[in-house]
């Protein structure tokens, strides 16, 4: 004890100078937006080359379960694509019409394959790493998807890595509808289980169900409408009584998040640039 008191005493300007100075970081970063984001961009190329090595390998540990789980996942896939199909023959006589009208719907949409490199889901407002950039043609405000659903929203870009704002984020608010309807809100997360969010405004006079299929509204340049979502798991009054609010199962395991796709749509970043300007003027 008496070693402690007299390093204590011999060493206190350093040590009181070294906790000024990290007080004094701590303020800067944390109030300026312009040094938080400085930050950010730098700690995620740092933190992206130091646990990529990590993540490949849990990836490759965990290879043959998610293989099993895509395998799993095509079968049903094709069987209600099967059903879909005759189901469309009988009513249309034209399946190919149908197929042109998809593809077309789809031509104008990419998919860019990434890792992910770091994520979380015990914070209020979480954020994920994925190993793409600037370099790839990714940019704020593309979307991120998976193969069992929306992902979120990218954030920020460095040349090579990207944040993404997920789902499971207090500021996040996605546009969706009830499948087969034109009744739509907008999808946030309040935090608690990372498997089920909250979608609001949708109007009373609506009708739906528990296990009713959620999708992507495509009421903005960010997704295309109708990529899924999850299912609706409970109903309750919105605060106000006006409106429904639906409890979502989501589709997408966050905690288990490996794989992910960034969407990069033709002429989006131009109707993001429109709709910039929209707003401005009305402003």
């Amino acid at each position: 004890m008496r070693a402690l008191l007299d390093f204590l005493t011999k060493y206190h300007h350093w040590l009181l100078l070294i906790l000024l100075e990290g007080l004094s970081l701590v303020l800067l970063f944390q109030f300026n937006h312009y040094h938080n984001s400085v930050w950010m961009t730098t700690a995620n190329t740092v933190v992206g080359h130091a646990t990529a090595w990590e993540q490949e390998a849990l990836r490759y540990i965990h290879l043959g379960e998610v293989n099993e789980a895509l395998t799993r996942r095509n079968l049903i896939l094709e069987q209600n694509n099967e059903v879909l199909t005759r189901q469309l023959q009988a009513l249309t006589h034209d399946s190919t019409w149908t197929e042109r009208k998809q593809a077309e719907r789809l031509r104008d949409v990419q998919l860019l394959p990434a890792k992910v490199i770091t994520n979380s889901v015990l914070h209020r407002n979480n954020f994920i790493t994925i190993d793409r950039g600037e370099a790839d043609g990714v940019a704020p405000e593309m979307g991120v998807v998976c193969g069992t659903g929306i992902v979120g929203i990218i954030f920020m870009t460095s040349e090579h890595y990207a944040i993404v704002q997920p789902l499971l984020n207090s500021h996040s608010r996605i546009s969706c509808r009830l499948r087969g309807s034109e009744y739509f809100g907008y999808l946030r997360w309040e935090g608690g289980s990372p498997l089920v969010a909250t979608l609001d405004d949708i109007p009373r006079h609506a009708r739906f169900r528990v296990g009713d299929i959620v999708e992507t509204s495509g009421f903005s340049s960010v997704f295309p409408s109708g990529i899924f979502v999850g299912k609706v798991a409970a109903i309750e009054n919105s605060d106000d009584g006006l409106s429904y609010k639906l409890h979502i199962q989501l589709g997408t395991d966050f905690s288990s998040l490996q794989d992910v796709s960034v969407v990069q749509q033709r002429f989006q970043s131009e109707l993001r640039n429109l709709e910039q300007k929209a707003d401005s003027l009305s402003q």
